[in-house]
């Protein structure tokens, strides 16, 4: 019987313990996973600072980028500014310049019918036939000026004084006239609508 227990305490001292193998390679383990983990904890901090300097960068580059976009932008807006003023500048000098060109062109035939009737006045005695052609050349420069967008204004005796086309030069007593046009001493002109003379006149009182 002592046999037995005996053979029996061979077979368990010779068996390896396996819960005993298990632990230890359990522990093994855990201590692996401990130093790893420690390792990610402290490449953690290195892995976001690169990548938050990586981010900024980038956003350096974006933000560089869109400033460059705004600055073209900026250039070119001002470029096509500066020539629309050029050529509105030029183009207002010449619109000037024809301007005067048209109107002046359109004065020298009355220059050249002065010129006439001054020969005709001085072989002639016809007085007639002198004040029609004053009459004519009257006439003929009021339709030039018309054309060219001026009229006289229409100011009568009898009509009511109106700052608007009117100059008053003097005032004379006239209870009968009070406030309105005596007589008219220089005629007032128009461009389309707007006064480049006024009238001047002499008011009652």
């Amino acid at each position: 019987m002592a046999s037995d227990l005996d053979k029996v305490r061979q077979i368990k001292e010779s068996t390896p313990d396996m819960n005993t193998s298990n632990v230890e390679e359990t522990a093994a383990n855990q201590a692996e996973t401990e130093e790893t983990q420690a390792q990610a904890a402290e490449v953690q901090p290195q892995a976001d600072a690169a990548t938050e300097e990586q981010a900024e960068e980038e956003g350096k580059a974006e933000g560089q980028e869109e400033q460059t976009d705004w600055q073209d932008r900026y250039l070119r807006l001002y470029a096509e500014f500066d020539n629309f003023r050029k050529r509105t500048m030029r183009e207002r000098g010449d619109l000037i310049r024809n301007a005067s060109k048209d109107v002046l062109e359109s004065l020298l035939p009355i220059l050249d019918d002065f010129e006439r009737a001054q020969t005709a006045a001085a072989d002639s005695e016809d007085v007639n036939g002198l004040k029609e052609g004053q009459q004519l050349i009257h006439n003929k420069l009021k339709q030039i000026l018309k054309a060219q967008g001026v009229e006289q204004l229409e100011v009568q005796p009898g009509d009511a004084f109106d700052v608007d086309i009117h100059e008053a030069i003097t005032r004379i007593p006239s209870p009968e006239l009070s406030g309105k046009v005596v007589d008219v001493v220089e005629a007032g002109y128009k461009l389309n609508d707007a006064v480049i003379r006024y009238a001047k006149v002499v008011v009652g009182e």
